[in-house]
């Protein structure tokens, strides 16, 4: 009876011994299989060396994926025969300071012209909407939101 007694202790030592490790075998593979961000997903350094002033009208308001932000704001407009994109700023900081954009809006940018991937956009640092001037960006062109919150 001690021996079986003994051996029954001896089998719950060594599934507790074994079952940490069976554990974390169980665990990388999974943690290995997540695909890490794309690289050049984050958002470009603005350029005060390219910054230019534009204006026209929009043609489109898009929601892109930047970083880790998934509500960042593109415009497309058209200036001239030109088609621009400008990024402008994450969803929740244009709810907070009371702005939203629609096709047909006129907007006057000053802003860096940057690569991202593989076309140009530009930086929005400031902008002018009706009689509104928005304030995207400092004058060092760092983003006036919480990148945490996105306000």
């Amino acid at each position: 009876m001690l021996l079986s007694i003994e051996i029954a202790v001896h089998q719950r030592r060594a599934l507790k011994v074994l079952s940490i490790p069976l554990f974390f075998f169980a665990c990388v593979p999974a943690g290995l299989s997540q695909k890490a961000p794309p690289a050049n997903s984050s958002l470009p350094k603005y350029d005060l060396q390219t910054e230019a002033k534009t204006d026209g009208v929009i043609d489109e308001v898009n929601q892109l994926s930047v970083g880790t932000r998934k509500d960042f704001t593109e415009l497309i407009i058209t200036s001239g025969a030109d088609k621009l994109h400008i990024y402008v700023s994450p969803k929740p900081f244009q709810e907070e300071i009371g702005v939203s954009f629609a096709k047909g809006d006129r907007i006057a940018v000053t802003g860096s012209k940057v690569k991202q991937e593989a076309s140009e956009v530009i930086l929005a640092r400031e902008m002018v909407k009706g009689t509104d001037t928005l304030m995207f960006r400092d004058n060092k062109g760092n983003p006036v939101w919480d990148p945490r919150t996105g306000k």
